[in-house]
């Protein structure tokens, strides 16, 4: 890694330290010697991630810098990170909204991705409820326990009823949950994506998976309209079921707590 640092920057690392990231990968703040500061990721796929992080860019949206990408290492610009404030939630509602202004022909992307063990199919299609349930729903569902499985089976068979067919195909964050907001001084980045086109209310589900937020947020990128409960528990089955992939039987709850919203 401290080749591929000196080769990009023209400067050797001086110190690192360990930051907070997800399960799946290694995040690192790297001192350089003449100062500067820069995170280096290790995991796999990041070179899918810095193609995402990218096309977020160039949308408009904001996202760390990529410097570089090299093997199984993605060095992205230092953002300094504090509390989420009330003008940070209303940066992050100007930048998704940013984000979910850009479109694409149907719903997909061009590569699928993964979360480790988990594959993420993201071939396209032109029907965003058929799109829902074989992509992201029912592949994961095939591990479950019978009757869980047989509960989100029914549940996949009601999506035309549920979700609209053709909403609006918006660029996704994709894994929106607040662990992947990094708050600054008034401002607000997307990290970690897993990036696709669909319904933007995907990522506002995913928003409000492990909580709400805070109401500057809502003042600024608007509020959902019609049955929004309903849809937000269809949207939060993905990430309950990636949940259950990952971590085992202790997500059940809360894929089951989906499913009793939504009556199967």
């Amino acid at each position: 890694m401290d080749a591929l640092i000196a080769r990009i920057t023209g400067s050797q690392v001086a110190a690192t330290r360990p930051l907070h990231g997800g399960d799946l990968s290694e995040v690192t703040l790297v001192t350089l010697a003449d100062g500067a500061r820069l995170v280096a990721k290790r995991g796999p796929m990041v070179d899918r991630e810095a193609v995402m992080l990218g096309i977020m860019g160039d949308a408009g949206a904001p996202v760390p810098g990529v410097l570089g990408v090299g093997g199984n290492v993605l060095l992205l610009d230092y953002l300094p990170e504090t509390r989420p404030t009330p003008e940070g939630w209303r940066a992050l509602g100007l930048g998704l909204g940013t984000l979910h202004g850009q479109e694409a022909r149907g719903y997909g992307w061009d590569d699928d991705y993964a979360f480790g063990p988990v594959a993420i199919p993201n071939g396209w299609m032109e029907d965003w409820a058929v799109f829902w349930a074989e992509r992201q729903v029912l592949p994961l569902a095939r591990a479950l326990p019978a009757p869980l499985a047989r509960r989100v089976e029914v549940a996949a068979g009601r999506l035309p009823e549920l979700i609209p067919a053709r909403p609006r195909p918006a660029l996704l964050h994709g894994d929106l949950w607040t662990g992947n907001v990094l708050f600054g001084a008034g401002s607000a980045h997307l990290i970690d994506p897993a990036s696709y086109h669909g319904d933007p209310e995907v990522d506002l589900a995913m928003l409000e998976l492990f909580g709400s937020p805070h109401p500057a947020f809502r003042e600024v990128y608007g509020r959902p309209e019609g049955d929004w409960a309903t849809r937000r528990a269809v949207y939060q089955l993905w990430p309950a079921l990636v949940h259950v992939s990952l971590f085992g039987a202790g997500y059940h709850g809360m894929l089951s707590a989906r499913l009793d919203a939504l009556g199967t």
